[in-house]
């Protein structure tokens, strides 16, 4: 089992040197060579996988010479697994997808590379070896995105996203430096050893924890698209279908991987993790607002992940580390199979753009409520309890100390919001049968919570079987119990005050006042302008480049 880590990342590696060499005899049919070297690849994952479901004493340190050192543990054993199937599956998907493009070979040569380079990543256990697959991640995924070498805009956001993740990779390069300055080694087993036993180091007059979790959530904020550094992601949707299934699915979601990777040194920096979950929170609002106003299903799948992302980070930020793996796991496979069925999905618009008038679409696109409506009251009450009764029994039979966890309470909020809207626009659908359809919600929404709940808490157990190191993370996450008794309890009330307000305005047919309705113009000529984060990047990128002409002038530079 020792030597089958190795082979799985070398295996991708094999596959780009032959396919460079055998690309002018056997012309498209070296994608066949790429398709079965990945396919060895996934099958040696599965079984390294396999081996740790079973169980490991602890986790092993792979010693091949050198920085080249890699983890074998429940963290890369089960992420290679996710990154050779879903690679796996965009090599099939392109054989034919790039079949027509130029560089069909070096987009298979690059697309094994990007291969190699995450199974590194997910697995290195030496700092240098981790800086090296960081940047290559970002240089392959710049050379993916401008596959189309003739495309302009393919170009231009593929540099964009290229300077976003060497702004990110500084943060990293400045911890790593710090963790070596201070610890004399490149090892993360052993960093992490003496992290725990002399916490009190500092750097820069504050505690080394803080610091070095500081810089790795900077730079888990740019490869993750969290807010004022997102604009990168959006705009990439220029690039192969391919290459946006392979992003979404697992290249954005790089720095919950680094967060997770790094989680002896969180368990020492609370307060880095109260910034996570602020920035993740706003990120995900963000996001889903501006996925809402998108008229390009790539580009609003883009504001999707970003919203699915800033969840991600969230969760991290509340200690629940190990939900975060399962949250970008779930993500990555749903929102790369979006990915490769969007081009079936606009062909198959432009074949016949009829939609069936479901209710579902009846509400959404023809704004028709339903005929028949329950008592607005009773459905307020039912909207409020239901959610919250099946998240509760749900949670407490999975675990019964739950409540005592604020970063579970908080998911639990959380939850019951996404229920309790999921019945409000229930009840504005026309249904043929509401009660009907309430009760296959309910149920959908039932095992979806239990499903959920189960494998969350499995995942726990697989990632952290060390109890006392779960608790410390979910711990150093905490807040002071009357802060957060407070905000649950402003932040509940808010929301239920404004569910039953919108219940009763619906019913009574309330007109809205001038002033609303000018706020909500307003409102969305800046969500559609994207908060004009765009025009001030550009803005300044203009201003920049204008005077770095003005001082060559100056200076007489040619």
């Amino acid at each position: 089992m020792t030597l089958l880590l190795p082979s799985v990342v070398a295996l991708p590696l094999i596959s780009a040197v032959l396919t460079f060499f055998l690309s002018a005899r056997m012309g498209r049919k070296v994608s066949e060579i790429s398709v079965a070297l990945i396919a060895l690849s996934f099958a040696l994952t599965t079984l390294e996988f396999w081996s740790a479901i079973r169980g490991w004493e602890g986790r092993a340190e792979i010693v091949l010479g050198g920085w080249l050192t890699l983890f074998r543990d429940p963290l890369s054993a089960i992420l290679a697994w996710v990154i050779a199937g879903f690679s796996l599956i965009v090599h099939v998907y392109s054989r034919r997808y790039m079949a027509d493009e130029p560089g069909y070979a070096r987009f298979f040569i690059l697309l094994n590379l990007m291969t190699a380079a995450l199974l590194v990543m997910v697995s290195a256990s030496n700092l240098i070896l981790l800086l090296i697959a960081w940047h290559f991640v970002g240089v392959l995924l710049y050379l993916l995105l401008g596959q189309d070498l003739h495309s302009r805009p393919a170009q231009r956001h593929a540099f964009t996203t290229f300077f976003t993740y060497r702004l990110g990779d500084l943060p990293m390069v400045l911890a790593a430096a710090l963790l070596f300055h201070a610890y004399g080694t490149w090892s993360l087993t052993e960093i992490f050893a003496r992290l725990g036993d002399t916490p009190q180091t500092t750097a820069f007059g504050l505690p080394l924890p803080v610091v070095v979790g500081f810089l790795i959530a900077l730079s888990a904020f740019a490869r993750s698209a969290q807010f004022l550094v997102h604009t990168w992601l959006p705009y990439t949707m220029n690039g192969p279908t391919p290459v946006s299934a392979l992003m979404h699915a697992g290249i954005v979601n790089a720095g919950g991987v680094l967060v997770n990777r790094f989680a002896p040194v969180y368990v020492h920096a609370g307060e880095i993790l109260h910034l996570m979950f602020v920035v993740g929170l706003f990120t995900a609002i963000v996001g889903s607002v501006l996925m809402l106003t998108q008229h390009d299903i790539k580009k609003s799948l883009g504001y999707s992940t970003m919203g699915q992302m800033g969840f991600m980070i969230m969760e991290c930020g509340v200690g629940a580390f190990s939900l975060a793996i399962y949250h970008l796991i779930a993500h990555g496979m749903f929102k790369g199979t979006m990915f490769l069925n969007a081009a079936g999905v606009i062909r198959s618009a432009r074949r016949d753009d009829g939609v069936p008038a479901e209710d579902l679409y009846t509400f959404i696109v023809e704004r028709q409520v339903a005929r028949r409506r329950r008592p607005w009251l009773a459905m307020a009450i039912f909207t409020l309890t239901v959610p919250a009764v099946i998240l509760f029994l749900a949670h407490y039979f999975v675990e019964q100390a739950f409540m005592e966890k604020q970063g579970a309470v908080i998911l639990l909020f959380f939850g019951w919001m996404t229920g309790a809207q999921l019945i409000f626009a229930t009840y504005h659908m026309r249904a043929e049968n509401p009660l009907r359809l309430f009760s296959l919600i309910l149920v959908s929404f039932t095992i979806v919570v239990i499903g959920y709940s189960a494998i969350a808490h499995t995942f726990d157990l697989y990632l952290y079987p060390d109890e006392a190191f779960r608790k410390a993370l979910y711990t150093a996450a905490g807040v002071k119990l009357i802060y957060f008794d407070v905000f649950v309890a402003l932040l509940a009330a808010v929301i239920v005050l404004g569910w039953i307000f919108t219940y009763y305005s619906e019913r009574k047919r309330l007109p809205a006042p001038v002033w609303s309705r000018r706020l909500r113009g307003m409102f969305y000529a800046t969500v559609s302008r994207e908060f004009f984060l765009g025009d001030v990047y550009a803005r300044t990128a203009r201003a920049v480049i204008g005077g770095a002409g003005r001082i060559n002038a100056m200076l007489g530079w040619r």
